[in-house]
């Protein structure tokens, strides 16, 4: 017979799951059509052929109706058959990077990178390994498969003289400053892009260069405390804490080989991204032709390590029961969308946080939209859910502040990416429990990087505006 809470007892409160969270904004989206009055902006079409909305030009309208209680869930259904496009996106990339994932491939780089690197080199480890998961986070959207390499990175970090928390920290950024600085993340920037209506990979360049400046301060951070702990122990934050720190003489080694078989799949993977942004670049490719490369590099993958049928399809249905929470999400969000829109209240919404915005100077607003991604991402900690329910706003609400929309989108994941590894509704105890490190451990030193690197994002947003990125 279980226990009920004991007196006096306080129950730990628990946030409802990511679906629930989707479904309770479309109700509230709902009740807010009986509430806020119907209105539109003049709509004209931009250079790029994209209808924009014109500042100052928004007007009520009548034509407009409340969504009611059975209208609500039709536009359930009719947001994941409107976002479909998207979700197959997610669904047919993530199956593909499994295959890759499944290969071994990562876990054998990183055995042979440790091999070399021994001793007082091994802190060149450190911006090795960065922008190793920050790229393979950056490009194909790798997040939780970097989870299983954590307990790895935190015994082969304390064996090396410093202690587990330098290898979380490793990892735990490396992933979070990919997804910041993404090129070309299928399931956040893809996302975000495509419902902003941003051509794919748009602005690649100078969102590569503010992924090198997040990896070259969290560097410089993390080797100077690991420089500190290795100096002495006891300035470890889990100093005292059985087995997270170093030992005198202890030394722990990676046995993972790395198989010519390994080293095909990782020219697999970066033939794929090669193709895929030519493609994009030179010939405008979208998602169709990208979902196409993705599956013919699986394939390789599958031929290089000679799986059989059996093992391919295995793969395909375990890839995509693990990609359908995500692309389940992108669907009930644009639920939202359909909500806002049916309603006639989207555009009001847009000129309520437009008008006290455009009374301050372009590059503060663009910062104030990464704030307010930041703080929904603890909310939404899906990337592809966030993206689905905030880019109907923020893109219209780029246009009317006169801002190009790939700032919103930069906004956006700057906002998502980093947040995922630092709020509790998201990573942060995971990635601790993983490392065995208490989680105000963790917190103690990640807060001090993640407020440097969010002042940086606010410097680089600034940056933007200032060079009219994406115009």
């Amino acid at each position: 017979m279980s226990k009920g809470p004991k007196v006096g007892e306080k129950k730990k409160f628990n946030l409802p799951h990511v679906f629930i969270i989707l479904f309770a904004i479309m109700i509230i989206c709902a009740i807010a059509t009986y509430i806020i009055p119907a209105g539109s902006y003049d709509y004209v079409e931009n250079d790029m052929g994209r209808n924009v909305a014109v500042p100052g030009s928004w007007h009520p309208v009548d034509d407009a109706k409340p969504v009611g209680p059975f209208r609500l869930f039709e536009l359930v259904y009719e947001g994941m058959v409107n976002a479909a496009d998207i979700s197959f996106l997610v669904f047919i990339t993530y199956c593909s990077v499994t295959f890759i994932i499944k290969s071994g491939a990562f876990e054998g780089a990183v055995g042979a990178l440790l091999k070399i690197f021994k001793g007082n080199s091994s802190l060149v480890t450190i911006p090795i390994f960065l922008i190793a998961i920050g790229m393979g986070s950056s490009t194909v959207g790798m997040f939780e498969e970097w989870l299983p390499f954590i307990p790895v990175f935190a015994a082969i970090y304390t064996g090396m003289g410093y202690d587990a928390l330098t290898g979380l920290m490793v990892i735990a950024f490396g992933a979070g400053m990919g997804y910041s600085g993404a090129i070309m993340n299928p399931f956040t920037v893809g996302v975000a892009q495509g419902i902003a209506e941003v051509p794919y990979m748009s602005g690649m360049g100078y969102r590569l260069a503010c992924h090198a400046v997040m990896v070259i301060i969290a560097t410089i951070f993390i080797i100077a405390y690991a420089s500190k702990v290795k100096k002495d122990p006891e300035n470890s934050y889990v100093y005292g804490i059985e087995g997270l720190v170093r030992k005198e003489g202890e030394e722990i080694d990676h046995h993972a080989e790395f198989k010519l078989s390994h080293k095909l799949i990782l020219l697999d993977l970066l033939a794929a991204i090669v193709v895929v942004v030519v493609g994009v670049m030179k010939w405008g490719w979208y998602f169709s032709q990208i979902c196409a490369v993705f599956l013919i590099m699986a394939i390789i993958a599958a031929i290089i390590m000679r799986w059989n049928l059996q093992k391919v399809g295995d793969l395909l249905v375990s890839g995509f029961m693990e990609a359908t929470t995500a692309a389940m999400m992108i669907g009930i969000a644009r639920g939202v969308k359909l909500v806002l829109t049916e309603g006639g209240i989207i555009d009001t919404v847009v000129n309520g946080m437009a008008t006290p915005l455009s009374h301050m100077p372009l590059a503060v607003s663009a910062i104030c939209m990464l704030i307010v991604q930041t703080i929904l991402n603890f909310f939404i900690p899906s990337g592809s859910g966030q993206a689905a329910v905030s880019m109907p706003i923020m893109a219209p609400l780029a246009d009317v502040l006169g801002m190009n929309r790939d700032i919103a989108v930069l906004a956006y994941q700057f906002g998502d990416g980093l947040s995922n590894i630092i709020w509790p509704t998201a990573f942060a105890a995971v990635v601790s429990g993983l490392a065995r490190v208490p989680l105000e451990k963790y917190w103690k030193l990640a807060f001090k990087l993640f407020g440097l690197l969010v002042v940086a994002q606010a410097i680089l947003i600034a940056i933007a505006v200032a060079i009219n990125f994406g115009g």
